[in-house]
């Protein structure tokens, strides 16, 4: 349990061991789950729970807060490592209801069998009264699921944001204090769950501006007692504003793509270009994730496995595409033994990105010296791109 302010504390947990969410992200720092209790004059309101396998800590620090009543449990958003353990809540404090949304409503029903009689539902822009402490409810929708909910606490300016502004990262610290490591891990958040709805985030950063805001506090991650960090974080994240850089996650089988590989980290090198390089074979997925945030320009990498892209290249297209990145250009260096459509399929694999693609090299067996003045034609060819769009002048 630590206090907030008086009268408001976070009851959740840290889960210092967790490496991978969903089965999915990784998480090579941890995170928690972060569940916040406030009391009023009249009533006491519990903001979210906590993953089910860290119930324990909750009710051990609902004990430690000396709570004998829960009045309301709020729940911004019905994925379970917000609301697992809300049954378990409502069988320890009968007397509670949950406030929530009508379509978190209907979701916790299906996800949870909570039954329909223990909700109120709020709309948008409705209050409720702890005494003293005035709760403001916004509905946020997909940031990052269709359901998804915030809270405001006017009294004390005390934004409770859901997974808006959250960061999987296990600290004890309760406020962000090592800017450098809290940045990297909000940028990771942002690009593996938020990047695809930044058209959303925009409109829900314009709603902010609105309220005054002392201290941001997400679920997952440290609060932000400085929360123009964090909010001006996300404005350059999800403004169409792309930096001069070539993401090129690569595979190569036996070293015919690497080879090209190479020579277009140099073209590109002598031109003044960024490069951020991935080996598919080893590298952390979360970090291409980043990477894809501000990058102008992606450009596959990959040998043909029978006919196709290797798998890992097709898996990170699958990725790219799926995260919707503002990346301007992409295109594909690679190699082939006898055949295939394998400029196609990539194309296919990212279709969601609105990219204008570039004619891709593809050699045939070892690339020859035809084929590394392609590659140099294709650095000029982002060089231009680049220029065009006045990122490098």
């Amino acid at each position: 349990m630590r206090k907030i302010k008086e009268s408001i504390f976070e009851v959740g947990a840290i889960d210092w061991d967790r490496r991978l969410f969903d089965k999915l992200i990784p998480t090579p720092d941890g995170t928690t789950y972060n569940a916040y209790l406030i009391k009023g004059s009249e009533k006491t309101a519990l903001l979210d729970t906590v993953d089910p396998p860290k119930a324990d800590v909750l009710f051990s620090n609902l004990a430690k807060a000396d709570v004998s009543r829960i009045d309301y449990l709020v729940a911004h958003h019905a994925e379970q490592d917000h609301s697992g353990t809300i049954n378990e809540v409502l069988m320890l404090y009968p007397e509670a209801k949950v406030v929530t949304n009508e379509k978190c409503k209907s979701m916790l029903m299906d996800h949870l069998e909570t039954e329909e009689d223990k909700f109120i539902v709020v709309e948008d822009s409705q209050s409720i009264s702890l005494g003293g402490k005035t709760l403001t409810f916004m509905n946020m929708p997909w940031v990052h699921w269709p359901e998804t909910m915030v809270t405001y606490l006017a009294e004390d300016k005390i934004l409770f944001s859901c997974d808006f502004f959250g960061s999987h990262l296990a600290t004890n610290q309760l406020y962000a204090e090592q800017a450098e490591n809290v940045y990297e891990s909000a940028k990771r958040y942002y690009a593996e769950i938020m990047m695809p709805f930044r058209t959303h985030i925009k409109k829900h950063l314009a709603r902010l501006a609105d309220y005054e805001i002392d201290i941001i506090a997400p679920s997952h991650g440290p609060l932000y007692d400085n929360p123009e960090y964090i909010i001006n974080a996300y404005k350059d994240w999800v403004s169409d504003d792309v930096k001069n850089e070539v993401v090129l996650p690569y595979v190569s089988m036996h070293d015919s793509t690497k080879t090209m590989v190479d020579h277009f980290v140099e073209a590109l090198t002598e031109r003044g270009i960024v490069v951020r390089q991935f080996n598919l074979a080893v590298t952390d997925l979360g970090k291409l994730a980043m990477a894809l945030v501000d990058a102008a320009t992606v450009v596959i990498g990959t040998g043909t496995v029978l006919t196709g892209a290797h798998p890992l290249a097709a898996y990170a297209c699958f990725l790219a595409n799926a995260l919707r990145p503002k990346t301007r250009f992409a295109s594909l260096i690679g190699s082939y033994g006898w055949g295939g459509k394998m400029p196609e399929q990539i194309q296919g694999l990212l279709s969601n990105m609105k990219v204008e693609f570039l004619e891709p090299v593809i050699a045939k067996g070892l690339p020859k010296q035809k084929d590394f003045a392609a590659i140099d034609e294709l650095a000029d060819k982002i060089l231009s791109k680049h220029k065009e769009i006045g990122i490098i002048k």
